[in-house]
């Protein structure tokens, strides 16, 4: 069975693969910031046990090692120099360099539908629990394949290019994973309970469409604040989804997730602190303006926007 811990070992081993190529090549604060947080991944499930189990040392530990990764990352010498790595392969497989990209998103989609049929011994191959995160890593794994047979490139292409990728994206590929957890620590602390009590004061709460406006709108000021709409989610979901929409206008939980989670992502397109997404590409393409990609998408992040709303308000509350 594909266990969610499978899928940290795995990230865990392309992490330190990436680690020692870096140290090959005397690049040693990348070398240890993949090391640290390759070593976090491998022993996820160790900490989680020790808790359970009363014993915080594990856990202690670990949040040194997230203190140390701050320290590298704030040290300034996670910049790529120009001989870091060599340049990649001249191949040009054409069109058919999109399939290990379509791959990615199609295989997850189909691994899902297919997840009740995935089975031997009536054991079933995903982790029902992380279904999805376990798809996710196995259309990776054929992704990568498929990447080998377009490209016709070795296997070693793979870690290669990954930890050019990796130094090049530096400390912002991990701003995903710190931002939703800091969305957890929110709801954890009661943000959302605030944002409740705020939104209470501010607009008619008997209003549906008025309700509707506030979440739909404070998932994409969270996601503009925060910079990923998986930590503005629990916070709006906490504070006006549940309480006003779900449990007051009677909304359908699992529409207005989806639709919400998605208007979130519009302000994903409008926020440099979506570095991976809309800083880090300025870099790439060597672009004057620092704010280039996001002035190409807030047109798109506002038809998407009100494409979303007028879902919201009309499968939400079927």
């Amino acid at each position: 069975m594909m266990r969610l811990e499978y899928v940290f070992w795995i990230c865990g081993a392309l992490l330190l693969a990436c680690a020692v190529r870096d140290l090959r090549v005397q690049r040693y604060a990348f070398a240890a910031f993949w090391t640290i947080l390759s070593l976090i991944l491998f022993g996820g499930d160790y900490v989680q046990s020790a808790l359970a189990a009363g014993n915080a040392l594990p856990a202690q530990i670990t949040g040194a090692g997230v203190i140390v990764l701050a320290l590298i990352a704030g040290s300034g010498k996670l910049r790529r120099g120009e001989d870091a790595h060599a340049p990649p392969p001249d191949r040009a497989p054409g069109d058919m360099l999109f399939v290990p990209a379509l791959l990615i998103p199609l295989g997850t989609v189909a691994l899902i539908l297919l997840h009740p049929y995935l089975q031997w011994g009536g054991v079933s191959l995903l982790d029902s629990k992380q279904s999805t995160l376990a798809a996710l890593c196995l259309a990776c794994v054929f992704a990568a394949i498929a990447a080998l047979a377009v490209t016709r490139a070795r296997a070693a292409a793979l870690i290669a290019e990954g930890s050019r990728l990796l130094d090049t994206l530096s400390w912002a590929a991990l701003l995903p994973i710190l931002l939703a957890m800091l969305g957890a620590i929110f709801a954890a602390t009661g943000v959302g309970d605030a944002v409740a009590h705020v939104v209470a004061a501010v607009i008619p709460t008997d209003s549906r469409l008025a309700c509707l406006v506030a979440y739909a709108l404070g998932m994409v000021v969270f996601t503009i604040i925060m910079g990923n709409a998986f930590a503005a989610f629990p916070v709006l979901t906490a504070g006006v989804g549940l309480p006003l929409l779900v449990l007051q206008h009677h909304a359908n939980p699992a529409v207005l997730g989806a639709l919400g989670m998605l208007s979130g992502y519009c302000g994903t397109l409008l926020t440099p602190m979506a570095a991976n997404y809309n800083v880090v590409p300025v870099a790439l393409l060597e672009l004057r303006d620092p704010y280039a990609v996001i002035r190409a998408q807030w047109p798109t992040a506002l038809v998407l926007f009100c494409a979303n709303f007028i879902l919201l308000e009309a499968f939400a509350f079927r």
